[in-house]
């Protein structure tokens, strides 16, 4: 029988996480499915993906019925997340063995902190720090938007011990601010004499919105022969152009250093990678970014 080619993906160092929640996917063997036999290592999670999936269906309609009879009053943010939490955790339940066998490399699932907040320093740390206290997994990981007023809060959530993605990347200068930040994170944890063997992040750098935005600029260029030879293809150079400053950053002595004590590199997770435009390949981007130390 032949290998399962997504399966084929960890040959490269490449790890399969799967960009969707739903309550019907954790409850009905579909997730625990796709771990196994597809190789999905990790689970991400946005707000969108959960307003779709409440929506939707009737997935959440008897969780919904006890937070409306509950005394306790709760807005529509606390509501959200009581929800929310209980996919995560569900989730982070059925990826603990690949967390346990990739030792903490792997085996991670994302949410979100809440997007009003992304310009908010602290009040990102604050709503961080509680999410991650509720959902009470050494494999839950929370996103934070790596907005400028994100990067100190990735700082502070790794040297607190907090897994973060960062995500909304789009630039190779911010990157470097969000690795450097990573790595700012671990060192203070470090020299407080605290583990950080134990600690993952993921950047999460986004493709074919960067091709949409771009491709449009260049059907407005002059030399159209020129231009149609770049359109669908800068979202892929951004990324390599992020992907050697990766290589850069986490083969300094300043990392190597860090990881003697067990810290892991804060991988680039290739977002957004089903393309816009009908006339490319739907799987252009997953093909051309497969590469060591990536999700």
């Amino acid at each position: 029988m032949s290998k399962n080619p997504l399966s084929q993906l960890s040959d490269f160092g490449q790890s399969f996480w799967y960009d969707n929640i739903q309550r019907s996917l954790l409850l009905n063997g579909e997730m625990k499915k796709m771990i196994d036999e597809d190789d999905v290592r990790g689970v991400t999670s946005n707000p969108s993906i959960f307003e779709k999936a409440i929506a939707n269906s009737n997935d959440y309609d008897q969780s919904l019925m006890s937070l409306v009879s509950d005394k306790q009053k709760l807005n529509s943010r606390e509501a959200f997340f009581s929800l929310a939490i209980e996919d995560i955790q569900m989730a982070c339940d059925l990826l603990k063995p690949v967390y346990d066998k990739t030792q903490a490399v792997d085996g991670y699932v994302s949410l979100e902190v809440s997007p009003d907040l992304a310009h908010d320093t602290e009040a990102s740390i604050k709503e961080a720090q509680a999410l991650f206290i509720r959902l009470a997994r050494p494999n839950a990981m929370i996103k934070i938007p790596a907005t400028q007023a994100g990067i100190p809060v990735i700082e502070r959530l790794v040297a607190d011990g907090i897994n973060v993605n960062a995500t909304l990347l789009f630039s190779a200068e911010r990157y470097i601010e969000v690795a450097k930040a990573y790595i700012r994170g671990l060192t203070a944890r470090h020299q407080r004499g605290l583990p950080i063997d134990n600690i993952a992040s993921v950047a999460s750098f986004f493709m074919s919105r960067v091709d949409v935005k771009l491709d449009q600029c260049l059907a407005k260029v002059n030399d159209q022969e020129s231009a149609t030879l770049l359109m669908g293809k800068m979202g892929i150079i951004n990324a390599k152009i992020a992907y050697l400053e990766f290589l850069d950053l986490f083969e300094s002595d300043e990392f190597k250093a860090l990881q003697k004590a067990g810290a892991h590199p804060q991988r680039l997770l290739w977002a957004s990678t089903g393309t816009k435009n009908p006339a490319l390949s739907d799987v252009l981007y997953v093909e051309s970014l497969i590469g060591e130390n990536t999700v």
